[in-house]
This record gives structure tokens, C-alpha cells and sequence, in this order.
């Protein structure tokens, strides 16, 4: 093992050996401070309180200890050398899992938050060394705080993990974070700092950290006018200037909790206070937030950010009705705005072909939506109808037709392939295939199980055949004989039988290949191989009977799918051509557009997330001809092992599993959105009411 992954190795093995001995340390203090709280509350009920507290602690202490110790040791035991598992950095939570957490889930939320900020700023300064250090210790060269499993939030994760199994109120767990948390930082401060100072003692030396220039980001929404008309209703401003969003703010909104039917309906729009003035008023501070974030995305194009910015109106008067169209995928409004920030990631660049065309229509519906009158939100479904059916109306009768080519061959191809897997596994099952020369096996469990599986596929087009006709039955009756005439020591012995066999192999295996146009250089370079072995068995005379000993073990190629020819154009595949094969010339991102996150938590995400399971619409950048073209993932097989991408200009390519794999190992293939825009602006509001209830609680 390399001396620094030795030292890391050493290192988690160390603290989690620390942990054992601060863990009790630290349930002691707490029961400390919830004595020291008990003895100086004034008031009888808040003195409960901390008796409730201390009494629960003192009956759980062994199993929260046991359990807390677990949790830990999985997390940190998942980073270590050799696990495929890795630590990923806790996140806020995002808005769809907001929607759907009852009151006390959010509050554990928001209570997980602000316990690790504590610990956070207890660590700070000594948890910055560490990191540098275990990254060197991993053989990075620079600082990525995510390769830490000893970091705080994980610390945090895995004690609120061994918290929530507990036969105790949610308050008494709330008392002994909110009362632990300090001490608990203290604790990884001083374990922070002795892990730090044995990696140095290891010759370990801390990672340098990446200085990068935040983007000059203007958005549009700050540069608007203030007070603008929507069909003759003044535009709500959201809150004031002293309120914040917070989460539990934004979760009664979601759940329809602020709504109170019976409120004056007089009450004057957008001010705060209880019932539904309150709903429109955090409404309409959700959808200013909500079209901020897009502003700042830079993915768009800003002649495109800059537009839907003017839409601003008309989703606040929007919210004034309907409060939570933003929360719900089918609302004409929220659709239309998916629709539109869905197509415009297509466009990198204001000269692309289409671009002039998307950009009026968006226009176009902006005019409409300005337009005064009290039918605004009725205007909203027929302009989503005008343009879903303008996109579809601008790719040519060619380019659907030849998608829709692409598609069921490509569901031809998986199919023969999973089929030619099992046709495979059967060929090695036979007790003849084992002793056969490599060249055989290889070409069996390869071209011959795709043979076999195209001819089963077909076998209810030959419902006039006999079933000794049927190409399926002939390509496996041929097997014996192949098998026995490759093996030297058992041909050799029976000339008459291989000199009449092997015509009638030959052209059984020729027909075969020929059904799946296979390659006519790769079939000449086989037949002259299995001919060889022949020739050598004609021409060698064994009296001795053969030998049992079996040949050395050969591994076979992976199957990977194949296509005919004809099925590869029909699909524009893009060949997976191995790096040994051909030499990387061409260039990686270098000097692109920047993406909203950094590249490598996005290839940390693919590590994660097999491509697989990307989902259909993930839009991605693609080193094609020397630059990067903006693809989207329009298709994928049922089983992953087959994508079909729509590019520039409605061009389709395919490729398979294997291909996208090779692409992001070589960085010439990055996801610029495997999520909806409005989704990642939405999540990115939620983030902020989470960070938000913190500044509520005074931290």
C-alpha cells in the first residue's frame, strides 16, 4: 500500500479509536451542563424541563453511546481505502422532501442545522488543517473538504441518527443537542487537532487549496423597476426588508396550513399578518426568490434570463389567486415556465440555429402576459399549448422519423444483447466448452451467442419452417461438432470424422454471420484461426488417449452491446473507442462556460450514479470535432446498457453504458442539468429559508 494511503488508513483507524474514549467524556459533560441548567433555572416549568432531560440521559446513556458509536464508525469505515462507498456532504433539504415532512420532521431539520453550525464554528480553524491534510493522504493535490468523513456534519449525522431510535420525546432530544453542542465541538476540536499532528508526524503535508474568481453575476431582477402594473393590480413587493422566509414559513404554505377562508376578504394584498394575506404575501416572496436564482443561473443565456424576468409580474399576480402553482408540476403557469427554461438549456449561444425563432416566441408570450385584464390566468394554458406545439412543429418530418428509427432499433439491440448474455451463459454451462482453445470460447460467448440470439428473435417469422429448419436450431446443433474439431488431442484421434464435419461447420458458421453482417474482415481472421487448428489435427497421428488436464484459464471479454452495421447508422452511434487504441487528441473542457457546480462534485456524482440511471432530459456538454456541443439525453434502453442523445440542430446519436463511462473518465462529457431549472430554483429557496430559520434563532 502507498505511505500515504497507509497514513490514511491509520489516521481514521485512530480516531475512531479517539471516539471511543470522548464519546462517554462527552455524554458526561452533557449530563454536567443539564445539572448546572437544572440548578439555575428561575422558573419551576423550565427546571422540568431539565430534569426531564437529565433523567432520560441518565436511562439512555449506554445505548446512545453504543449506538452513536456505530453510526460513526459506518460513516468513516465507508471512506476507507478500498470501500467503493464515499461520504456525500449533508444538504439542506430540498423543496419536493419540504412538501411532504410533517411540522416536527421540519423542525429536526432546523435543528440539525443549527447544531452543526456550532460545531462548525467550534472546528473551524482545525478542521480546515485536517482536510488539507487527509486529501494529501488520499493523493489529491488540492483541497476538496468533501473527502473529509471525519467532518463535522457527519459527526453531527451520525449522532442524530443514533438520537432518532430512542424512546424519548422529541423536546428531550431537542434539550440535549441544543445544550451538547458546544461541548460536543470541543470535543472534535481536540480530536481534530491530534489527528492532524500524527499525519504530520507521518510525513503528511497539507493540500494547497484552489483560489477560484467568483462570477460578476447581475441579474436582471435587481435592475427592474419596482411597482410595475399587471392587468391593472399593483405587483406585490413579498416581504418587508426586516422578515425573512423561513422554512416553517415556507413548509405551512406548502401544506395549506397560513390559509384561513374566513378572513376579510377587503384585507389589502401582499401585507403580512396571519390567513391569506399571509399566503399571498409568502407566495410572493417565494416566486421573487424563485426567479432571482434563475437570474443568476448562468447556464441561460442572459437575453434569456433577462426575459423571464419580465414574467415576474405576472407569476406574482399569479400568486395572488393560486399560491402554491409553483408547487404543483401541472399548474399552466409553473408548466410554461418549466417548458420554457426547459428548451432554452439547448442554446449556448445567441448565433445558434433556432435561437432567433425561440427568443421571439418567449417574447411573444411575455407580451401576452402584460397585456391588462383580468383573464391572466386563463391566458397561461393556451400560450403552454402554442408552444409545445411550435417546438414540436420546428423539427423536420425527417428528423422524427429518424428518431423514431433510432429509438426501435436501439430496443431492437438491447433486446439481442440481454438475449445474447443468457445465449452466452448456456455455451459455458456445456461440459465441452471449458477444454476448447480460448479463440473458440471467445468467439462462442461473442459473435456466435449474437447469432443465436438474432436467429430466436426471428424465430416467429419462420413459422413455415420444420423446426430441424429453424437458423436457431442449427446454429446450436453445430456446437458439438465445433468444439470437439478445436480440441487437438480429440480430433487428432478421428480423422475421417473432422475431414467430414468441417464443410459443413464452415458453412453453418459463415450463414450465421453473414444473418448479422458481421464484420467480413473479423469472420476471415476467426476462420483462419479455427482452420489452423484444424490443419494441426489432420495432420497430427496420437496413439495415446487424450489428457484430462485442463487448459490454462483465459478470461473472456465483457460482453458489451454490439450493433449490426446498419443498425449503427440507423442510430448514429458514436463507437467506444478505447484510450489504448487511439490517442487523446482531442481537448478537454478547458476555458468553457462555467457550470452552476463544480465539476468535481458533478464526477463524484457519476462515481454515485451510474449513467444508468440518468434520467431522460439530463442536459449534457459533449467533446465533439474539437468543441463542446450541448446534447440532451432523449432516450434510454430499459436496462441502462443504451443511450440516444438529440443534438445541434435535431441530430440523433446513440451510444452505450460503456461509451458515456469513457467520456467522463476523459472530462469530455459534463452534466449541465440533470434537474429542471425551476426545480434546482426552487431547492435553492428552500436552502435559503433553511439558513434563514438559523438567523430566526439568533445564530
Amino acid at each position: 500500500m502507498d505511505a500515504h494511503l497507509q497514513a490514511f488508513d491509520a489516521c481514521l483507524k485512530e480516531a475512531l479509536a479517539q471516539t471511543r474514549e470522548w464519546v462517554p467524556r462527552w455524554l458526561d459533560r452533557l449530563h454536567g451542563d443539564l445539572k448546572d441548567k437544572e440548578l439555575s433555572a428561575r422558573q419551576l416549568g423550565d427546571k422540568q424541563v431539565f430534569v426531564e432531560a437529565r433523567t432520560a440521559l441518565e436511562s439512555h446513556r449506554d445505548l446512545i453511546a453504543t449506538r452513536f458509536l456505530a453510526a460513526l464508525g459506518d460513516s468513516v469505515g465507508n471512506a476507507l481505502p478500498g470501500t467503493d462507498a464515499q461520504p456525500r456532504r449533508a444538504k439542506s433539504v430540498s423543496f419536493d422532501e419540504l412538501e411532504l415532512m410533517g411540522d416536527d420532521q421540519v423542525q429536526e431539520t432546523v435543528e440539525l442545522a443549527r447544531v452543526q453550525q456550532i460545531v462548525n464554528m467550534t472546528v473551524d480553524h482545525e478542521i480546515v488543517e485536517l482536510t488539507a491534510r487527509l486529501c494529501t493522504a488520499q493523493g489529491m493535490l488540492s483541497v476538496n473538504a468533501d473527502a473529509n468523513p471525519l467532518r463535522a456534519d457527519v459527526v453531527v449525522g451520525a449522532l442524530i441518527k443514533s438520537l432518532k431510535g430512542l424512546s424519548v420525546e422529541p423536546a428531550v432530544r431537542s434539550r440535549w443537542l441544543q445544550t451538547g453542542a458546544i461541548s460536543l465541538g470541543n470535543e472534535l476540536q481536540g480530536l481534530y487537532t491530534h489527528l492532524s499532528t500524527l499525519l504530520e508526524r507521518m510525513g503528511v503535508a497539507a493540500a494547497g487549496y484552489n483560489v477560484i474568481q467568483a462570477p460578476d453575476v447581475r441579474t436582471a431582477s435587481a435592475e427592474a423597476p419596482t411597482g410595475r402594473r399587471v392587468g391593472g393590480a399593483q405587483e406585490e413587493t413579498g416581504l418587508g426588508a426586516d422578515a425573512l422566509l423561513t422554512l416553517d414559513h415556507l413548509h405551512q404554505l406548502l401544506v395549506g396550513n397560513l390559509e384561513q377562508p374566513g378572513e376579510d376578504a377587503q384585507r389589502e394584498p401582499g401585507i403580512a399578518g396571519t390567513g391569506n394575506a399571509m399566503v399571498r404575501t409568502l407566495a410572493s416572496e417565494v416566486v421573487s426568490l424563485m426567479l432571482k436564482q434563475i437570474a443568476a443561473d448562468e447556464r441561460l443565456l442572459q437575453p434569456v434570463r433577462e426575459m423571464l424576468q419580465d414574467m415576474k409580474p405576472a407569476l406574482l399576480q399569479v400568486a395572488r389567486t393560486e399560491p402554491r402553482f409553483f408547487a404543483d408540476r401541472q399548474n399552466p403557469a409553473r408548466r410554461l415556465l418549466d417548458a420554457i427554461t426547459e428548451h432554452s438549456l439547448a442554446y449556448t449561444n445567441e448565433q445558434d440555429r433556432g435561437y432567433a425563432g425561440f427568443s421571439r416566441q418567449v417574447r411573444n408570450i411575455i407580451d401576452a402576459l402584460q397585456k391588462p385584464g383580468p383573464d391572466l390566468a386563463d391566458r397561461f394554458p393556451g400560450l403552454l399549448q402554442h408552444f409545445n406545439r411550435s417546438q414540436t412543429e420546428a423539427m423536420a418530418p425527417e428528423q422524427v422519423q429518424a428518431r423514431g428509427l433510432a429509438v426501435k432499433t436501439l430496443v431492437r439491440v438491447e433486446q439481442r444483447n440481454l438475449l445474447a448474455e443468457r445465449v452466452a451463459a448456456e455455451f459455458r454451462s456445456r461440459n465441452d466448452f471449458a477444454r476448447s482453445p480460448g479463440v473458440v470460447r471467445r468467439f462462442l460467448t461473442g459473435p456466435w451467442a449474437q447469432v443465436v440470439a438474432q436467429a430466436r428473435l426471428e424465430v416467429s417469422n419462420a413459422t413455415g419452417l420444420g423446426t430441424s429448419e429453424m437458423p436457431a436450431m442449427r446454429y446450436t446443433d453445430i456446437l458439438p461438432d465445433l468444439l470437439w474439431s478445436s480440441q487437438l488431442a480429440l480430433a487428432s484421434l478421428n480423422r475421417p470424422r473432422l475431414v467430414k464435419i468441417i464443410p459443413g461447420v464452415l458453412r453453418t458458421l459463415r450463414e450465421g454471420l453473414d444473418s448479422i453482417d458481421y464484420p467480413r474482415e473479423q469472420a476471415e481472421a476467426f476462420f483462419q484461426a479455427l482452420m489452423g487448428l484444424h490443419e494441426a489435427a489432420y495432420k497430427t497421428q496420437r496413439a495415446e488417449p487424450p489428457s484430462d488436464n485442463m487448459p490454462s484459464v483465459q478470461f473472456e471479454d465483457d460482453l458489451e452491446p454490439w450493433m449490426q452495421p446498419a443498425e449503427a447508422r440507423d442510430t448514429c452511434f458514436m463507437d467506444d473507442v478505447s484510450p489504448e487504441s487511439q490517442p487523446d487528441t482531442q481537448p478537454s473542457f478547458v476555458d468553457t462556460q462555467p457550470l452552476q457546480r463544480d465539476w468535481v462534485d458533478l464526477k463524484a456524482e457519476m462515481v454515485s450514479q451510474p449513467p444508468s440511471q440518468l434520467s431522460i432530459g439530463t442536459w449534457v456538454d459533449m467533446w465533439q470535432d474539437g468543441q463542446a456541443v450541448r446534447c440532451q439525453i432523449s432516450w434510454a434502453s430499459p436496462h441502462g446498457t443504451l443511450f440516444l442523445f438529440s443534438g445541434p440542430h435535431g441530430r440523433s446519436l446513440s451510444m452505450t453504458r460503456r461509451g458515456l463511462d469513457r467520456l467522463i473518465e476523459q472530462d469530455k462529457l459534463r452534466i449541465v442539468a440533470d434537474h429542471g431549472v425551476v426545480d434546482e430554483a426552487l431547492d435553492e429557496v428552500t436552502r435559503q429559508a433553511w439558513l434563514n430559520s438559523l438567523k430566526a434563532e439568533g445564530i
